[in-house]
């Protein structure tokens, strides 16, 4: 779960006082259950097989820049954004919050490809950047079926380093735990993990954003951006995805370095904000292989703000899985 993050018109984010922004734009939070195994996806229809529509070609979109290519893939009838910088393996990929796309990793990805060599991915979740938008609520089952089906066509599919920020949390969680043999290890940047999505924080976040929901569903559909049709494909089943997401765990051998923010995604209400560093420290706690870290001077948007930190804890997992 998480707190809504909306992009006043300087462009710079700023958190509602509770947040269910975040949680349906970029935070979904859930509560691992220590000893368990892999976490466990709801049940969906089989996916259908993912494929590389066109050949690569230099990225001049939403990616990293001029050495990138970009890769559209068609899983389930739509297609999706890859752009790929190139490199060695293991290959590190990079999944950004709700309501942003693969450009959040503009002031990253050069940075890691200097200090790594490693063959780098960033991709537009569905709706988003170039990839092409999903009708209906938003289904974490989805988001993993599609990102499972770019890293297959692009032959990303072992030792994978994946580094995921805020709602993207949810989404490593299921995706590492229905394979956790494709990926030697993640990097947590202020993600939505299971430990916060409690029924007092669900119902907190829930309350907070319903206005700013309803507003949203008044609008005429032409004015809505891709990051408010989101915040709606989230909110239509927030609160059983969320508590469904709290049953869920990080998988036992999966090693994760887990960044916190300084502010956390709520740097206006002091309960919530404690609840989210609680959850984070919880997480952090239950296996020995996983490590935590603040970003000082961070708000929400670590990889904007302390792109550093980000980038020596990448390195730091690449050490550490060798």
């Amino acid at each position: 779960m998480t707190a809504k993050i909306l992009r006043p018109a300087g462009g710079r984010r700023t958190v509602m006082a509770v947040g269910m922004a975040a949680a349906l734009t970029g935070i979904l939070t859930g509560c691992g259950q220590p000893g368990t195994s892999a976490a466990s996806l709801p049940a969906t229809s089989t996916p259908a097989k993912a494929t590389t529509s066109a050949a690569p070609t230099t990225d001049t979109g939403t990616g990293t820049g001029t050495d990138s290519t970009l890769h559209m893939i068609t899983n389930q009838g739509h297609r999706l954004a890859f752009h790929v910088t190139p490199g060695h393996q293991p290959a590190i990929v990079l999944d950004a919050g709700g309501g942003l796309d693969s450009s959040y990793w503009k002031k990253i990805v050069p940075k890691l490809a200097e200090k790594t060599g490693s063959e780098i991915i960033t991709y537009d979740r569905a709706g988003m950047g170039d990839s092409d938008p999903v009708p209906g609520p938003w289904k974490v089952q989805d988001a993993v079926s599609d990102l499972e089906a770019g890293l297959t066509a692009l032959g990303a599919t072992r030792q994978v380093i994946l580094v995921s920020h805020s709602e993207a949390g949810e989404i490593a969680t299921y995706a590492t735990g229905r394979h956790p043999d494709r990926f030697a290890g993640a990097v947590l940047v202020d993600a939505a993990l299971p430990q916060f999505s409690t029924d007092t924080e669900i119902a907190r976040v829930a309350a907070a954003t319903e206005a700013q929901v309803q507003q949203l569903k008044a609008k005429d559909d032409a004015s809505l951006t891709k990051a408010d049709r989101q915040l709606l494909a989230v909110a239509a089943g927030y609160v059983p995805d969320q508590r469904a997401y709290h049953q869920a765990s990080w998988p036992t051998g999966v090693p994760v370095n887990v960044i916190v923010s300084e502010q956390t995604p709520f740097p206006t209400s002091a309960p919530d904000a404690e609840a989210w560093r609680a959850a984070q420290n919880e997480f952090a706690g239950e296996a020995p292989d996983r490590h935590l870290v603040t970003a000082a001077h961070s708000s929400h948007d670590i990889p904007v703000d302390r792109p550093d930190v980000v980038v020596a804890q990448i390195e730091a997992m690449l050490d550490a899985t060798g």
